[in-house]
Formats: structure tokens, C-alpha cells, sequence
């Protein structure tokens, strides 16, 4: 089976398990094709952990949940040096991995963790590695990063600082499921209720999961999706409308605080192609670019206390830049 099959096998088993959020399934998928965390926002019981789970399943790959509460410690998630006794009897430091070595790493309720926890994770997203008593180990070829959090209740919550916001590749928000989509997942939910009673048959219907070099033979056709000098341009210029945002429009100079960093651009240029790859094409269309921004910028841009004033949020401001940035040539 070609890669963009087995892919699209992949999000199509996703989503008959997770109803009703086809986009985040969508999202997930692009962040594992394109290498980069994840961060999931959204109210309770919104499927954001069964979306993470249901990736993990569907793949040949090791799932790690990591619940943040409040009394974690760092070497909780990255693990320590324990003392062990030798045959011969001389004691010895050993290395033990935590939760963080796997291949899909679920951070639940990230946002419920002190920052020293958070920040345990900041090496790991983004050098693929942590440093334990000096010792560097790193993380397996295929690793991911996926948090979730809460949106509404802040009580005994620690927001996660910029530099860290900076390194998910995408800050997907998971809305509700509409009318029919709702009804689905109570069928969905009975179902399931009924095949675990039958966990034989459930296993034998099971479809196998996939292999993890369907992903890095994507990735490899991914590296070679082009993207023409317009496209480019027209995403540079999305990049520096959030930092110059008085070229554009007066609202925007208002509502923008600070702009994207080079990391925006980066995450706009590979979601892109992913995005591109997913519908079949080897080159990269404006609308792709488009699909993506929200996903990639939102979480990059600080507004102002104005654009707070007037209730205005970093989709208004994305959906403002897309209509301002025109497309060159």
C-alpha cells in the first residue's frame, strides 16, 4: 500500500471512532506527518483524549498518558537515576525512563502542572531529548507530543508561558459536535459497550495497526511537496502581518500585541505541505496555506488589552489578516 493510502486509511479509522470532529482528526494526522506538537483545547468530554488514543491505537507505536496535577515533579515525566545493587554487589546508579519515552505521549491537562514540569517537557519537545544527571537520552525516531487543556476553568491551573505555546507546531480548539454527529456517538458508545462484551470477536475484526515506516516514507514524500515562490511569499507575508500590522489595517495594529515568531512560518510552511500531500497534490495551493493559519498562529500571537476590550479573539484576528494579505501577483 502507497503511503497517502495507508495514511488515509489511518484518518479514516480515526475518524469512525472519533465522531463529529473530522478537522481535529485532520490536525492530528498533519501533526504526525509533519513531526511537530500538538496542543488540543477544549471543554470536558470533547473527545480530545480519545482523538490522541485513537492515533496511538491505529498506529504500531507505544502510547504514554502523563495525568499533570498540580504535585508532579519533573522526573516524574522524564524519569531518574535510581540506585540498584549489582550481582556482585557494588551499588550502581541506573537510568529509569519515565512516561515522556514513547512514541505518542499524551499530556493531559497540561496546564494543571507547576512550570517546572512544564518545563521538564521543553527540551524534549523541541531537541527530541532530555538530560538526566548530565546524560542526555533521547527520545525514539517517531515521537510526538499531545496536550490538552481546559479553556474555561483556570482554578489551580498555571498558563503555559510563550516559550513553551512556541513550541507546538499547532493549537488545535475542539468545539462541540453538531445535532447528528451527537446521535452517532451515542450508536458509537452502545457499540463499543456491546463489542467489549465480546472481546474475541472485537480482536479478530480488528484491523492492523500501522507500521511507523508508512509514516517516515510519508514524511520522505512530504520533504518533496513543492511550494512555488508565490505561495511562499504570501506566507511570509501572513508571518510579518502579525508583526507589522499597521501596513495593513488600523484594527490590526490595535488588536496585535506581538506578532508570530520565525516558528510560525516554519509551522505555516510544513503544515502546509502535509495539508497538500493529505488531497493528493505534490505542490502547495494558497487555499492550503489558508486551511492551516489558524491552527498555526493562533497561539503565537499576544493581543492587546484593547482587542480584549472588544471581545475580540485570535481567530478574529487570523480571519481579519487573511482577508487583509492579498495574494502576490
Amino acid at each position: 500500500m502507497r503511503p497517502l493510502e495507508a495514511i488515509q486509511a489511518l484518518q479514516q479509522r480515526m475518524s469512525g471512532s472519533v465522531i463529529g470532529q473530522d478537522d481535529v482528526v485532520e490536525a492530528l494526522v498533519i501533526g504526525l506527518l509533519a513531526n511537530g506538537n500538538l496542543l488540543l483545547e477544549g471543554l470536558p468530554g470533547l473527545a480530545k483524549t480519545r482523538a490522541v488514543k485513537s492515533l496511538a491505537h491505529n498506529l504500531d507505536a507505544q502510547f504514554s498518558r502523563i495525568q499533570f496535577t498540580p504535585d508532579l515533579l519533573p522526573s516524574d515525566v522524564t524519569g531518574t537515576e535510581v540506585l540498584h545493587q549489582t550481582q556482585g554487589g557494588a551499588p550502581s546508579f541506573r537510568f529509569d525512563p519515565g512516561p515522556i519515552f514513547a512514541n505518542v505521549v499524551l499530556a493531559d491537562e497540561i496546564n494543571r502542572a507547576p512550570a517546572k514540569v512544564q518545563a521538564a517537557l521543553l527540551e524534549a519537545m523541541e531537541e527530541r531529548q532530555v538530560t538526566v544527571a548530565g546524560t542526555v537520552h533521547a527520545m525514539p525516531p517517531l515521537f510526538i507530543v499531545m496536550a490538552t487543556q481546559n479553556p474555561v476553568e483556570q482554578e489551580g491551573t498555571y498558563p503555559l508561558p510563550e516559550a513553551q505555546m512556541d513550541r507546538f507546531l499547532m493549537h488545535v480548539h475542539v468545539g462541540y459536535p453538531d445535532e447528528a454527529a451527537e446521535g452517532q456517538i451515542l450508536e458509537l458508545v452502545r457499540g463499543e459497550e456491546v463489542a467489549a462484551q465480546k472481546p474475541e470477536a472485537a480482536a479478530g475484526s480488528a484491523p492492523e495497526p500501522l507500521a511507523q515506516q508508512a509514516v517516515f516514507d510519508a514524511r520522505s514524500e512530504i520533504a518533496s511537496v513543492a511550494i512555488s515562490e508565490v505561495v511562499q511569499t504570501y506566507l511570509v507575508d501572513l508571518v510579518f502581518a502579525t508583526r507589522y500590522p499597521d501596513r495593513h489595517a488600523e484594527d490590526l495594529a490595535r488588536w496585535i500585541h506581538v506578532g508570530a515568531s520565525p516558528r510560525g512560518g516554519i509551522a505555516l510552511d510544513k503544515a502546509s505541505r502535509a495539508k497538500a500531500w493529505l488531497a493528493g497534490r505534490d505542490h502547495v495551493l494558497p487555499d492550503d496555506v489558508r486551511a492551516v493559519a489558524h491552527g498555526c498562529l493562533r497561539h503565537r500571537l499576544a493581543l492587546s488589552y484593547e482587542a480584549n476590550a472588544d471581545g475580540v479573539s485570535s481567530n478574529d484576528v487570523i480571519d481579519r489578516l487573511l482577508e487583509e494579505v492579498a495574494i502576490a501577483g
